[in-house]
């Protein structure tokens, strides 16, 4: 199947780490346009989809492309790892613990975000996460896992529900 709709767009799966797996050594342009450096954009092309990906996660861009990862707070190095995932148009995300490490403050913006692009962007996004209140925020389906097997699934109502101890447990975290 053929994904490229629009100029630069050659990615299927996006993937956001834990952390933000920034290069410290590039500026945050280079960061966001290293998945970009093989299409067929021009550096105009880059530039505006970087300016145009920084302000879909809330960022000025303007602002922060020439500056390095280190040089900005974690929430935001978050956000900027988010957008250069998010700079090859992918269908879909996938999203590895995205509030670790992060005050309830970022990790509400953060939920938020995720829930936002997933609309905006029309991508399928998965997160793994141990959050429970995560995944009640941004959720529509949501799979209880213990040593490899699903114990639970359902919708955030479905979950509320459930009777078993586990996922009882991980609701408890959420009061």
């Amino acid at each position: 199947q053929e994904v490229a709709q629009k100029p630069g767009t050659h990615a299927t799966c996006g993937m956001v780490f834990q952390h933000p797996a920034l290069f410290d050594s590039l500026s945050i342009y280079e960061n966001i346009v290293f998945g970009l450096r093989k299409s067929s954009l021009s550096e105009k092309q880059k530039r505006d989809r970087a300016l145009e990906v920084l302000s879909q996660v809330h960022l000025d861009g303007e602002a922060l492309l020439s500056l390095r990862p280190t040089e900005l707070s974690y929430g935001m190095q978050k956000r900027v790892s988010l957008a250069r995932t998010i700079a090859p148009r992918p269908k879909v995300l996938l999203f590895d613990e995205p509030t670790t490490g992060l005050d309830p403050v970022t990790t509400y913006t953060i939920n938020s975000l995720i829930a936002e692009l997933s609309r905006t962007l029309n991508t399928t996004s998965l997160v793994v996460s141990h959050d429970m209140q995560c995944a009640l925020d941004i959720a529509d389906h949501i799979f209880v896992l213990d040593e490899g097997k699903i114990i639970e699934s359902g919708d955030v109502k479905h979950l509320q529900q459930s009777s078993q101890p586990l996922v009882r447990a991980f609701l408890e975290e959420t009061r």
